[in-house]
């Protein structure tokens, strides 16, 4: 949620960072904060309440803050309201120490009141001001290294916290640890950088470091070396990132949402490619054999938010198609309920960023209960891409947006795969029907663009709704789990009240809702339901709703009951949610456009839930 930059070098550090939190401003933040020093000289730190743009005219797009060696941040309030006093970075008592965490601290008051008796004093309500302080306590106590301190203070401290500290008297070294929250340290022509996330320094380099759980990292000029929690150096490999650094600008498109929706195409057909081979797919890559396969007697998908629909989408096409038992969870609520998992299962954590905190914990859970798991991640040698025992990797590139639409997309395509995958082994489908859909899937890239390009109209519409006060959407089968991510979207970026429902449980309470005017969209790509939900449409219309139907090019009766319909281009029904999705996100944007809010960074949201 919060995001943390870092750079020692030769350059100056203060535009740096600016330009690295600018790239992690979909992360959500309400304040933001820079410490610099240079060599000998004291650290300088300058804070703000508000967007980046306060911090940056504060420093003069950081003319005014001198040194080559700093630390940035962007602050999501947890412990204490939104301030310049409870932004970052926080300091020791005496500016010794200063640093930036990303995380909760759970016994932050146990710990603050112990150094209140050893006569530390506060300044602010934050968690992280007790973390600073504690590293300082140690770092006196015990006259060690940096290193020592942190070691100390990383076993005292319960929560998730991603930190990055520097010393007074180590200049032009920032000292980095973590634990359950994401960070990469990269290095590029004699220089340093750490992130939260890999847009930040994408500019400046491809070549990073994943800090392990529960590790110290200490930067130096062009060097990094780590440590456990002993002190002892641990030895680690660079990773190059493959992502595009153009991919993380909008590069002409007005917001990061609207240029992703258009970037699916290419993201679906690159995911789909990677596992297909001479019209076959090939699991060799994600880790799966044959026997694996054979042997799974239940799937438990796990997953929060976005993530959590495709898991209600994929339930509806693997059962159908591999005949095999599957249960959809939430994250949030796996572990707390004490989950009964078949020791022969499969556990799939289906994850963007693979750091959410809730489905990481949920995929630790099942680990300890012996049970394979299976990660579907997009940031390669992420948390829960080095966890899982299986890892398939989607194919979006980074995704800026707080709102997912590539990512999504991709997702779909890597249960789409498994699906049929798990089908044909199994022998639930034959060659015949097994060739047929690796073909359909095949198509979806350009029946995808083709939607896309269709925008105008549905643009209209959507400029129409801008006033609406409730809408409902509403399915039947697959067309449910469509109903729940077009709900999510709306909700998420226009912050106009929406619901989705199984449009069989109207009657049950839900059509007292609807007044004059009231919009319901009616998704309706399950032929064999076709009937049953234009039903459901029909007594939501006699109460006075306006009725809005999404459907399949040849369903033209809908335009009888319907006042306005969105054709899609016809699919195998297993793979209606890849281009029904389309038009529902691209109303979702253009309802909050209509509206004029902030497209890409809306209130109260983060891009990556990395705190319970």
């Amino acid at each position: 949620m919060c995001g943390i930059v870092g750079f020692t070098g030769d350059q100056q550090a203060a535009p740096i960072l600016l330009e690295g939190l600018s790239k992690l401003e979909y992360r959500g933040y309400d304040s933001a904060g820079l410490a610099v020093r240079d060599n000998e000289a004291e650290v300088e730190i300058v804070k703000a309440k508000g967007r980046l743009s306060v911090l940056e005219e504060k420093t003069n797009g950081g003319q005014t803050l001198t040194g080559t060696c700093g630390i940035g941040h962007t602050r999501w309030a947890t412990h204490g309201e939104p301030s310049e006093g409870n932004a970052h970075p926080h300091h020791s008592d005496d500016c010794t120490v200063v640093a930036v965490h990303n995380g909760i601290i759970e016994n932050y008051q146990e710990l603050k009141d112990k150094l209140v008796r050893k006569g530390y004093q506060f300044y602010s309500e934050t968690d992280t001001e007790v973390a600073v302080k504690l590293i300082d306590y140690y770092y006196k106590k015990y006259l060690g290294t940096p290193v020592d301190a942190i070691n100390h203070a990383m076993v005292r401290i319960r929560g998730s916290y991603a930190l990055a500290a520097m010393f007074e008297e180590y200049p032009g070294e920032i000292y980095a640890a973590r634990k359950d929250s994401p960070m990469i340290l990269g290095i590029q022509d004699g220089e340093s950088y750490l992130a939260s996330d890999v847009p930040a320094i994408l500019k400046y380099t491809r070549n990073v470091y994943y800090i392990g759980n529960m590790e110290i990292g200490k930067l130096e000029k062009g060097k990094v070396t780590f440590y456990n929690l002993d002190g002892d150096e641990v030895e680690k490999e660079l990773t190059e990132i493959q992502w595009d650094a153009e991919a993380a600008e909008k590069t002409g498109f007005e917001h990061f949402m609207i240029k992703e929706i258009h970037e699916q195409p290419k993201a679906v057909s690159d995911t789909l490619h990677s596992v297909v081979k001479d019209g076959k797919i090939d699991l060799s890559g994600v880790g799966l054999s044959e026997e694996d396969i054979k042997g799974i007697s239940q799937i438990y998908i796990v997953a929060c938010g976005s993530a959590y629909h495709v898991g209600v989408a994929a339930q509806y096409v693997i059962e159908d198609l591999a005949k095999i038992p599957v249960r959809v969870e939430l994250a949030s609520e796996f572990r707390y309920r004490g989950p009964l998992l078949d020791k022969d299962g499969l556990v799939i954590i289906i994850s963007q960023s693979g750091e959410t905190a809730d489905s990481l914990a949920a995929l630790r859970e099942a680990k300890a209960k012996g049970v394979k798991t299976l990660g579907i991640v997009n940031v390669v040698g992420s948390s829960i891409a080095r966890e899982a025992d299986n890892v398939f990797y989607t194919l979006a590139g980074p995704e800026i947006a707080v709102a997912t639409t590539k990512a999504y997309s991709t997702q779909l395509i890597a249960c789409y795969a498994l699906a049929v995958q798990f089908a044909r082994i199994r022998e639930a489908i034959d060659g015949e029907g097994y060739t047929r859909l690796i073909e359909e899937l095949g198509t979806l890239p350009e029946k995808i663009g083709k939607i896309i390009e269709d925008k105008e109209r549905i643009q209209w519409f959507a400029a129409k709704q801008a006033a609406a006060k409730d809408i409902f959407f509403i399915g039947r089968g697959i067309d449910y789990a469509i109903s729940l991510e077009g709900s999510l979207k709306m909700k998420e970026i226009s912050y106009i009240h929406s619901e989705a429902y199984a449009a069989g449980e109207l009657k049950h309470g839900t059509i007292s809702l609807i007044e004059d005017g009231t919009l319901v969209v009616g998704v309706l790509t399950q032929q064999g339901l076709f009937e049953k939900t234009i039903s459901n449409m029909v007594e939501c219309k006699s109460r006075g709703a306006y009725l809005m139907g999404l459907t399949t090019y040849g369903n033209y009766n809908i335009e009888d009951t319907a006042d306005f319909v969105v054709y899609v281009p016809k699919t195998d029904v297993h793979f209606a949610v890849s281009l029904a999705v389309i038009p529902l996100q691209l109303m979702a944007y253009y309802v909050s456009l209509a509206k004029g809010l902030d497209v890409d960074k809306p209130r109260n949201l983060a891009k990556s839930v990395t705190v319970e």
